[in-house]
C-alpha cells in the first residue's frame, strides 16, 4: 500500500506539471532532469524506482497523448478544484496520522475521477473502475458489505460499459455528447432501481451488515448514479450528490469506532463538491451541444 501511493502520488504530480510546463521536444536537458529526480530517489528500491521513473516518463510522451490532453483540457477552475481537493485529502490523512495508505490512494484516484467526470472526459469512467476497487477493499476492511458489492459488482461493471457508451457517443474529441432521457428510461430506471434495492435489502440483511438502512439507501442511490452517467444524463451528478451524503452519514459512524476512516468523511465531502459541479459543468454542456448558448 505504502508503495501504491508513493506510485500514485509522483503520478499525480506528473500530471500537474504536465497541465502547466509541459516540454515540447525532448533533449538533452530533460535527460538531465530525469537523472536528478532518479537520484533523489535514493531510499527507493530499484523495483519502485522503476516504476516512479515510468510515471514521470509520461510527461514527454507525445502532445496528442489522450492522458496530457485531458489535464490541458481542464479549465483554470477545474484544475484549482482538483488540486484543492487532493490538497484537503492529503491534509486530513496527514493529520489524522493513522497510516491507512489504501484509504489515501482511493480518495486521490475518487477526486480525480470526478473532475473529468465532470469534463465528461472518458478518462474519468476509467479512474472510477480504480477507485471502485480501492474503495471496496476498504469496505472489505470495515465490513461493509453493501458497499463492497456495489462498487464490485456494479459500480465497476457499469463504469466499464459506460467506457464504451462515451467512445462510441463524442461530441467531439475532448467531450462526450450529453443526452436527453425519455420518459419511458425513466420509468425503466426507477423500476430496476426499486427492484435492485430490494434484492439487496435482503443480501445485505443476510450478511448482518453494519448500518442496514444506509447501506440500502446506498444501494440505490449508486445504482441510479451510475446507470444515468452510463446513460450520459446530467443527473448522474444529483443522485452521486445524495450517495455523497448517505457515505458521509456511513463513515461517521465508521469513524467513531476507528479513528482511521476520518479521511473517508472528508473525501465524500468534497465529492459532494465536486458532483455538484459535475452537475452544473453537464447542464451548461447540454445547452452548449444544444446550441442555447
Amino acid at each position: 500500500f505504502r508503495f501504491f501511493s508513493q506510485f500514485l502520488f509522483f503520478e499525480s504530480l506528473t500530471a500537474f506539471y504536465a497541465s502547466g510546463i509541459l516540454m515540447k521536444d525532448f533533449n538533452i536537458e530533460s535527460c538531465h532532469r530525469l537523472a536528478e529526480m532518479q537520484e533523489a530517489f535514493v531510499d527507493v528500491s530499484l523495483g519502485h524506482r522503476r516504476y516512479v521513473m515510468d510515471a514521470f516518463s509520461l510527461v514527454w510522451l507525445d502532445k496528442e497523448d489522450k492522458m496530457i490532453e485531458s489535464v490541458r483540457n481542464l479549465n483554470k477552475f477545474e484544475k484549482v478544484l482538483w488540486m484543492v481537493s487532493v490538497i484537503l485529502v492529503a491534509g486530513a490523512f496527514i493529520l489524522s496520522g493513522n497510516g491507512a495508505w489504501l484509504t489515501l490512494a482511493a480518495s486521490l484516484v475518487g477526486v480525480t475521477a470526478l473532475i473529468f467526470v465532470a469534463k465528461g472526459d472518458v478518462l474519468g469512467q476509467i479512474l472510477t473502475i480504480g477507485f471502485s476497487i480501492l474503495y471496496a477493499l476498504i469496505s472489505f476492511q470495515f465490513q461493509y458489505w453493501g458497499e463492497m458489492i456495489t462498487y464490485l459488482g456494479m459500480t465497476a461493471p457499469i463504469a466499464l460499459m459506460s467506457v464504451v457508451t462515451w467512445l462510441k457517443n463524442p461530441y467531439d474529441d475532448k467531450e462526450v455528447k450529453v443526452e436527453h432521457l425519455k420518459p419511458g428510461t425513466w420509468l425503466v430506471l426507477s423500476v430496476a432501481t426499486i427492484l435492485v434495492t430490494i434484492l439487496f435489502y435482503f443480501v445485505l440483511d443476510w450478511f448482518e451488515t453494519p448500518n442496514l438502512l444506509f447501506s440500502t439507501i446506498s444501494i440505490a442511490t449508486s445504482f441510479l448514479a451510475s446507470s444515468l452517467m452510463m446513460l450520459r444524463s446530467p443527473w448522474y451528478a444529483v443522485a452521486y450528490g445524495t450517495n455523497d451524503v448517505v457515505l458521509i452519514i456511513l463513515w461517521v459512524m465508521a469513524t467513531l469506532s476507528e479513528l482511521r476512516y476520518l479521511p473517508m468523511i472528508l473525501c465524500f465531502v468534497i465529492f459532494l463538491v465536486n458532483d455538484a459541479y459535475g452537475f452544473y459543468s453537464w447542464k451548461r454542456r447540454k445547452k452548449k451541444q444544444s446550441g442555447l448558448v
